[in-house]
């Protein structure tokens, strides 16, 4: 199916708010020994919240206006985190094996924005690559400390 530039635009700002949302769930999950991850996850909270502000500004100049929940796929994602932390409890290992989960459907559907026929005008296309570079660095930030997590 192919997407408009508008809706690829606001597909990434629903991501953005999962994002932010998920963020927010990890950090009432964060213990207080895990502490350090508490400034990490408000970094990526923040991060999301100014790409959102970017692309909205980009929907509304294109005429049209902009997503403001969070899709379904990221509503999900919360439901199994609270049904996971609920049943193994919530180490530091299982907290950032989700939201490095998280980070990969971002991931994902940048590289999607920018490779799929979606009629982006090049400003758009600029500040989505823009995004997906900050957004990789972010995931891999995520996906060392899981991997760190993982050996201890």
């Amino acid at each position: 199916m192919k997407l408009t530039a508008v809706e690829t635009l606001n597909d990434l700002i629903l991501i953005n708010n999962d994002r932010v949302k998920g963020y927010e769930r990890a950090l009432k999950e964060t213990k207080d020994k895990d502490a350090d991850l508490r400034d990490i996850f408000r970094q990526m909270m923040a991060q999301s919240r100014r790409f959102n502000e970017a692309l909205i500004s980009l929907v509304r100049q294109a005429g049209s206006s902009p997503e403001t929940e969070s899709s379904f796929s990221g509503k999900l994602h919360r439901a199994w985190m609270d049904l996971k932390s609920s049943l193994t409890g919530n180490t530091r290992r299982s907290l950032l094996i989700e939201c490095e989960r998280g980070e990969d459907a971002s991931k994902e559907a940048y590289n999607e924005a920018l490779h799929e026929d979606n009629a982006l005008t090049e400003t758009q296309q600029q500040v989505i690559a823009e995004q997906a570079e900050e957004q990789k660095a972010s995931h891999d930030t995520i996906r060392e400390l899981r991997d760190q997590a993982l050996k201890a």
